[in-house]
């Protein structure tokens, strides 16, 4: 039985209402992401100045843009940011997980995301998962795939409902987006926003509630933003190194006149920077 559904069991809940999790495969799987995100990408780097702070006590909610089929596997990577005692998990529409079962064996569970129905599901099993002192909880609130410049940044409702029946609980915006700099695969950034506690959600609106987390990931999105265009490593710590270089007959050239200066040679892509602009 899976750590989470003995826990649920011990208390007297509904199984039903948590997710099951299988903290070994979470691990096993967050390994093969990092692997996989390393071949595909330039570097995964984290904003110095939106870091992510120690965790607080208690449940916590990771609030996401949605920029890509990417953001999972990231999410993921970044999990263990958080420690090794938390458990982790993330709804997502019922059809994807349909389509990868695996998901379910690292904490996603599915909604249905435009019917009633699904809405109390999200509410209920939510509710369930912050109930438990370790457990993180990852949402992407606007629904869908939305480019990271996008503005204004809209939620949907459910978050902001899931806010204020909570009576105890921390939420911190997260934003992602995936840039070319100047090397042939992209980087992965991301920005932590700063922890914003639930005491008493009920003291406040839903609609409060979603108006808030929307602007403190914007805020994080706009420093994001600003880094990002920087072009530059200083202000990231890397996270996840990939491979660098363009690859094929162009590389092979470029190791050869390296090598026949006796010089070492680096596969990072060096743009040249001109004060006055580029030579004619």
């Amino acid at each position: 039985m899976p750590r989470a559904a003995r826990a649920s069991k011990a208390r007297g809940e509904a199984p039903s209402a948590l997710p099951p999790s299988y903290p070994w495969f979470f691990k096993g799987f967050r390994k093969y992401c990092r692997r996989f995100v390393a071949k595909n990408f330039h570097a995964l780097r984290v904003d110095r100045l939106g870091n992510l702070q120690p965790p607080p006590p208690g449940p916590l909610i990771v609030v996401m843009n949605h920029a890509s089929w990417w953001d999972p596997m990231v999410a993921l990577i970044l999990s263990e940011s958080f420690g090794p005692s938390r458990l982790h998990y993330a709804p997502m529409d019922a059809g994807g997980v349909n389509q990868y079962r695996v998901l379910e064996r690292v904490g996603i569970f599915g909604i249905e995301l435009e019917t009633a129905r699904g809405g109390l599901a999200f509410l209920r099993r939510c509710s369930a998962i912050l109930s438990q002192p370790e457990s993180v909880l990852w949402i992407t609130p606007q629904g869908r795939f939305v480019d990271v410049r996008d503005r204004p940044v809209r939620f949907k409702e459910g978050l902001g409902r899931l806010l204020h029946r909570t009576s105890h609980a921390s939420v911190v915006p997260l934003a992602i987006e995936y840039p070319f700099w100047n090397d042939r695969r992209p980087e992965i950034l991301v920005r932590f926003g700063a922890w914003i506690p639930v005491v008493d959600g009920g003291a406040e609106s839903a609609d409060s509630w979603t108006r808030r987390l929307e602007a403190a990931l914007v805020e994080a999105q706009d420093g994001l933003a600003a880094a990002s265009l920087t072009r530059e490593e200083g202000p990231f710590d890397t996270l996840v190194r990939g491979s660098a270089g363009v690859g094929g007959v162009y590389e092979f050239g470029r190791r050869l006149r390296y090598a026949l200066r006796g010089q070492r040679f680096t596969s990072e892509h060096q743009v040249h920077q001109y004060s006055d602009g580029p030579p004619s």
